[in-house]
C-alpha cells in the first residue's frame, strides 16, 4: 500500500501518526474538526453502522440474496480487550465440537500474544486450543465452562472468538457453528 505495508497490522506508531494526520486534513478541508470526545466518535460510528443499512451497496446485497422483513441493522459496543500484551494474554476462535465429526470436544486454535485477525491472517502458527489448559490454565478453565453455558442455552454448536488479556478472558463473539451433514 501507500504507507509501505499490506496490512494495517503492519503500520508502527509513526505510520499511524502520519495517518490520524492526514486523515484529520481530511477533515479540515471539508470544513469540518475532528471529533476529539471518545464519546462523540463512538456515537458517529454507531450512526455510521446505522447509515450504512440504507446504503446503495447494502440494499442491493438484500435484493441479491432475497433478504426480506428485516428493519435494520444492530450495533455492538464493547470493551477493547488486548491478546498481544504479553505471555498471559491470547486470542483464539473455536467451535463448541469438532465441526466435522460432531464429537463434544473443543475445536480450533489461539495465539499469544496476539490480536484477533492474526489467528487467521496465518503470519504465525496458531496453536490447538487444548493447549491453553497448561500455557493459561485459569482463561482455560473459564472458557471450558463458558462454552458449556453457551451450547447449553443455544442449543447448538457455537462458532466462539475470544481474547485473553493477562491472564482475564473475554468472550468477544458467539454464534451458531456451519458443520459438515456427518456432524
Amino acid at each position: 500500500g501507500e504507507a509501505g505495508v499490506e496490512k494495517d497490522n503492519e503500520l508502527d506508531a509513526e505510520r499511524l501518526r502520519a495517518l490520524c494526520a492526514r486523515f484529520k486534513g481530511v477533515y479540515r478541508e471539508a470544513g469540518l474538526s475532528f471529533p476529539e470526545d471518545p464519546l462523540e466518535q463512538m456515537r458517529l460510528a454507531i450512526c455510521a453502522v446505522f447509515d450504512s443499512w440504507n446504503s446503495a451497496r447494502a440494499i442491493k446485497y438484500r435484493e441479491v440474496q432475497k433478504i426480506k422483513g428485516l428493519r435494520g441493522t444492530a450495533v455492538n459496543v464493547q470493551a477493547m480487550a488486548y491478546g498481544n500484551m504479553g505471555d498471559t494474554s491470547a486470542t483464539g476462535v473455536l467451535f463448541t465440537r469438532d465441526a466435522s465429526t460432531g464429537e463434544n470436544r473443543l475445536y480450533g486454535e489461539y495465539l499469544i500474544n496476539a490480536q484477533g485477525e492474526d489467528v487467521v491472517a496465518g503470519i504465525r502458527t496458531p496453536e490447538p486450543i487444548e493447549t491453553l489448559r497448561e500455557r493459561i490454565p485459569e482463561a482455560y478453565d473459564e472458557l471450558l465452562r463458558n462454552t458449556r453455558i453457551l451450547e447449553e442455552h443455544y442449543r447448538d454448536m457455537q462458532d466462539i472468538e475470544f481474547t485473553v488479556q493477562e491472564g482475564k478472558l473475554y468472550m468477544l463473539q458467539c454464534r451458531s457453528g456451519k458443520r459438515t451433514g456427518v456432524a
